[in-house]
């Protein structure tokens, strides 16, 4: 089974798709995968296989490795474009996510002045304040809204809180008030016998509905680019996701396309 797994916790820099240079952080135990989603497409795999046997990294040795990290390109003359908080699940289920943020956002006024800071989230989270204000704070928030229907979610996403719905979801993500970028994964496939689509009429309807009342600042649309753990699933062509683009910009969002 496919595994993409950070075993530090400061990883790269990388290229990515969508932000540039990546300096990645990460929050999650390096032995495995801590995650309140088991996205099928997931490039660290599924959750159950994936289990973890050794802690969560401690605040204080998050920002030791990062001002370490800084300082080893600072003396190579090169910085990144934005340090990334992703890794092996989602970042904000770690208790000291607040307090990191507030570190990381000193480490980088002090080292790095021009680097933006980015949080890659699936939005399970939001309902705490601690997590609400710090994604506020940084520049790029960037939060999952891969579908606007609950069983969808539920066949994509498997949220692991039986509470998780899409409107809930949705009054969280309007709390910003247009301060955040929303991304979505778009995939066809099979899973379980039944078909797998997020790119349907109704779901591009609603999905266009949803951007018009968060107002997101930005919007990413991508698709899979690495092996995933369930093998049915397949990329959605770059022209389909133009068409998509193309209707979003429409109503005057910013659309970032990587197929």
């Amino acid at each position: 089974m496919p595994t993409i797994l950070f075993d530090q916790i400061i990883f790269g820099p990388v290229h990515s798709r969508r932000l540039g240079v990546s300096l990645g952080v990460n929050l999650l135990p390096a032995d495995g995968k801590a995650c309140s989603f088991d996205c099928i497409y997931c490039e660290c795999g599924l959750n159950k296989d994936r289990r973890t046997h050794s802690r969560m990294p401690r605040r204080e040795e998050v920002k030791d490795a990062l001002e370490t990290k800084l300082l080893s390109m600072k003396k190579e003359g090169v910085m990144p474009d934005v340090i990334t908080f992703a890794g092996n699940g989602e970042p904000t289920i770690h208790p000291d996510f607040g307090a990191i943020v507030d570190d990381t956002i000193e480490v980088r006024n002090r080292l790095s002045p021009e680097t933006k800071i980015a949080v890659l989230s699936n939005a399970t989270m939001l309902h705490k304040s601690s997590v609400f204000d710090a994604l506020n704070k940084i520049e790029d928030n960037i939060l999952k809204l891969d579908s606007v229907l609950d069983s969808r979610i539920q066949q994509l996403n498997v949220p692991n809180a039986p509470s998780f719905t899409f409107e809930n979801l949705l009054q969280q993500l309007i709390r910003f008030k247009g301060n955040l970028i929303i991304q979505t994964m778009f995939v066809r496939g099979e899973y379980r016998g039944e078909s797998i689509d997020n790119t349907t009429t109704e779901e591009i309807d609603g999905w266009l509905d949803a951007l018009k009342k968060i107002n997101p600042k930005q919007v990413m649309i991508y698709t899979i680019d690495r092996e995933t753990p369930v093998h049915s699933l397949r990329k959605v062509s770059k022209e389909d996701l133009e068409t998509i683009a193309h209707r979003a910009r429409g109503l005057g969002f910013e659309v970032s396309v990587a197929g």
